[in-house]
């Protein structure tokens, strides 16, 4: 499609017509004109979608990385409450994720079920991600009250998956 814009004809009070303007004036003018007409279009257009609302979109749902079962943690952490985190979300990201169950009929595990597996009965690890992990939640999510009702809140394991991630950085920043 092609745009084309004509320039005002001359009229008695125009000083100069068009003949008589430079290529370079003519050029400015119509980049005055088009700029005028741009604004205009744009002050239309937030007009007409003022009433649309609207949420900020996370990159982290949208980018994603295909996953396969050898696929290892690029540097593990050498804290152990953000290495328990760290290695959880490994397992996640390789074994599946679920809700609603600490493992599911295809070994899929809840964010609770991975760290209590990967703590591998160290008690005290465990409780001490968990409580990281809540800490990390609660810096997005507010009014959650427990790890496995944040987890079965979510149909998808992004977002679980995420604050997992989270929250081994978070674990790996205060040094634990």
């Amino acid at each position: 499609m092609l745009l084309t814009h004509a320039l005002p004809q001359p009229t008695a009070t125009s000083p100069v017509s068009n003949s008589e303007l430079s290529l370079e004036a003519r050029l400015a003018a119509t980049d005055a004109a088009m700029t005028i007409r741009l604004e205009e279009a744009a002050v239309a257009h937030e007009v007409r979608t003022a009433h649309i609302p609207t949420d900020p979109i996370d990159l982290g749902d949208v980018l994603t990385l295909p996953l396969t079962p050898a696929l290892q943690p690029p540097s593990p952490y050498r804290t152990p409450v953000a290495a328990l985190l760290q290695r959880a979300h490994h397992r996640l990201l390789t074994g599946g994720w679920c809700a609603g169950a600490l493992v599911d009929t295809e070994g899929a595990r809840c964010l609770y079920g991975a760290i209590h597996i990967e703590a591998r009965g160290d008690q005290s690890l465990e409780s001490r991600g968990l409580e990281v992990l809540m800490d990390a939640i609660r810096r997005k999510f507010t009014d959650v009250d427990s790890v496995p009702s944040f987890n079965d809140g979510f149909a998808s394991g992004r977002i679980p998956m995420r604050m997992l991630d989270q929250a081994a950085g978070l674990a790996n920043a205060r040094g634990l």
